[in-house]
């Protein structure tokens, strides 16, 4: 199980993946910019910028696979409740079903057959889910546990219970996918667009050498350029969280 769905940690291998990528960004955007070995240096720790906002997007990427994991989760654990097992036996069932869609390490598998062996420490299933629903940071599992919760306290209907709110997180997946399906091409042109500006500068520096000459290698141009990258980096930032859209 991982503690905390809020907290990505790297491999040494992945840590080191993303920091090459971000320095050679760096690096890139150095010689493009200043054409000067002290400009490229200076952008070269972009890597350390980068394995951070990667970060985000892993962390935010297995927060949906275990959203859409945990929607499988649901229907098999209702399949199991209306068979007839108990609601402790109903999550060991549940696991089995879950082995024949996913490999043995998906994040549900991992998470069902941890709250299948707090069960058998004689743990409530009310805390195994609250610990599961705290450790995920996802808002259906949260809501989906503290529903549970209620109602197996006070003695609800938890086959419809978990009916309905697979229903309800089915359809909040499928509004979340057509708008990512929306906004698809616009992501597209987004990226596109954040690569004009350098392309510019690297169609001018191959065919027009001497154009942009008063822009190097003295106070006035690193200035500009300067400003330039920071206002480059700044619109860059808000269109990428222009496009996050959470539902």
């Amino acid at each position: 199980m991982i503690n905390d769905y809020d907290n990505y940690q790297y491999t040494k291998k992945e840590w080191m993946k993303y920091f090459v990528q971000g320095a050679m960004i760096g690096a890139g955007l150095g010689c493009l910019f200043y054409s000067d070995l002290l400009g490229i240096l200076l952008l070269i720790p972009y890597g350390f910028i980068h394995v951070h906002n990667k970060k985000k997007q892993l962390m935010k990427a297995r927060k949906w696979q275990l959203n859409l994991e945990f929607r499988d989760g649901l229907a098999s654990l209702s399949a199991a409740l209306n068979a007839g097992y108990s609601v402790e036996n109903a999550f060991n069932q549940a696991v089995m079903d879950l082995k024949l869609m996913y490999s043995p390490e998906a994040l549900i598998i991992c998470e069902f057959e941890g709250i299948v062996n707090q069960l058998c420490m004689n743990q409530t299933v009310e805390d195994a889910l609250k610990n599961f629903a705290d450790r995920s940071g996802v808002e259906d599992i949260a809501n989906f546990a503290e529903v549970f919760i209620t109602a197996k306290r006070t003695g609800g209907d938890i086959i419809k219970i978990i009916h309905s709110t697979g229903n309800t997180i089915n359809a909040k997946i499928e509004v979340k996918r057509e708008i990512l399906t929306m906004i698809t091409a616009k992501k597209l042109e987004s990226n596109i667009m954040s690569l004009i500006p350098m392309g510019i500068i690297l169609y001018l520096r191959l065919f027009s050498p001497g154009f942009l000459d008063p822009l190097y290698h003295n106070l006035f141009g690193i200035a500009f350029m300067s400003l330039v990258l920071v206002l480059y980096y700044g619109v860059y930032r808000l269109a990428q969280k222009i496009m996050s859209i959470e539902v």
